[in-house]
């Protein structure tokens, strides 16, 4: 019975693994693409699908009773994608976990950070999602339905949770000795000390960035001036991607803060969220783009539609929000 009962599942697993040969890749670039669009400063989204020895292995567990502890692996299992997102400090995760609540259906959301302070202890950080694909995710579309798992940590989090996996159950039996496990414990705690430490460099930094608006528009200078000219409505973006946005404005002839802020008009932004529709706050960069899609139009994807780390789903992308933004132009016409 249970032979049979892996068999169908392995049937079922390779079945999807062919239909689905770059899940990992889609997935990744799905949520990459979801927070750097939120202004969601993040350091890596990575993506694996769970291999078919990991997964067999999960279908066999049991309960102390005998019953099976997966009766339905197919549907009960809900990490054979799964996705990290690693950030530079803690402050960081909430933004992010906002953007997938917002994006995804949640299932089962896990604080494992404050589960080990309510225990009294130091040791794994991290917070778990369990997330289902729903429609509204166009990237997607073919996973509809589909749960998958979402870790969140910063990246010392996962240079303690990643050594300490390799010291404790890839080396031999999981019961550890005394003072390796007390080193850990003091090791925890000394990171938990630092991410406290990033997490007060970054509040100093935001609260002390006050530039000269009047600048030439720059890769370096972009994050002042719009911190002038947007205050804090939206989110910054990626430091990486403010030399994409110099050559999103440099294509249109926006080339002065003056130019900038007559297209950062409080109408257009209003009219761009109420076209788009956004599922969260929108980053810097994104509502840019989308506003230079808005006043530009078709000769915006023509200047731009090869460009960014996207380039080869950007023109259809842009195609798509270019027609949201007609169509309740045209709604808006006919009230």
């Amino acid at each position: 019975m249970a032979d049979n009962r892996i068999a169908r599942l392995g049937n079922a697993y390779h079945d999807w693994v062919r239909v689905h040969p770059h899940a990992a890749d889609e997935f990744r670039d799905a949520v990459e693409d979801l927070l750097t669009d939120a202004g969601v400063t993040f350091d890596r989204v990575t993506a694996r699908v769970k291999d078919w020895s990991s997964f067999k292995a999960k279908a066999r567990k049991r309960r102390e009773d005998g019953s099976w502890l997966y009766p339905d692996p197919w549907t009960d299992v809900h990490d054979i994608v799964g996705v990290r997102v690693t950030t530079f400090h803690s402050t960081e995760i909430p933004a992010a976990l906002a953007v997938l609540r917002e994006s995804f259906t949640v299932r089962r959301s896990v604080n494992k950070t404050a589960e080990t302070r309510v225990a009294g202890g130091f040791g794994y950080g991290s917070h778990h999602l369990v997330l289902e694909v729903p429609a509204s995710v166009e990237d997607l579309a073919d996973y509809e339905g589909l749960a998958f798992e979402v870790q969140l940590r910063t990246v010392l989090q996962h240079a303690w949770a990643e050594f300490e996996h390799d010291i404790r159950y890839k080396r031999g039996s999981p019961v550890m000795d005394p003072q390796v496990d007390r080193a850990f414990t003091l090791a925890a705690g000394l990171i938990e000390l630092a991410d406290q430490q990033f997490d007060q460099i970054a509040a100093l930094q935001q609260s002390g960035n006050s530039p000269d608006e009047d600048v030439d528009l720059s890769a370096e200078t972009l994050p002042g001036v719009l911190a002038v000219l947007l205050g804090n409505r939206f989110p910054r973006s990626r430091s990486e991607h403010y030399r994409w946005l110099e050559e999103l404005l440099m294509a249109n002839g926006i080339t002065t803060v003056a130019e900038l802020d007559e297209l950062l008009n409080d109408a257009d932004i209003d009219a761009v969220h109420a076209a788009i529709n956004y599922r969260f706050r929108p980053g810097q960069v994104r509502l840019i783009d989308d506003l230079l899609l808005r006043r530009f139009g078709q000769a915006h994807i023509d200047r731009t539609g090869a460009t960014g780390t996207r380039a080869g789903q950007r023109p259809q992308r842009l195609s798509s929000r270019l027609r949201l933004m007609r169509d309740a132009h045209i709604t808006e016409d006919t009230k």
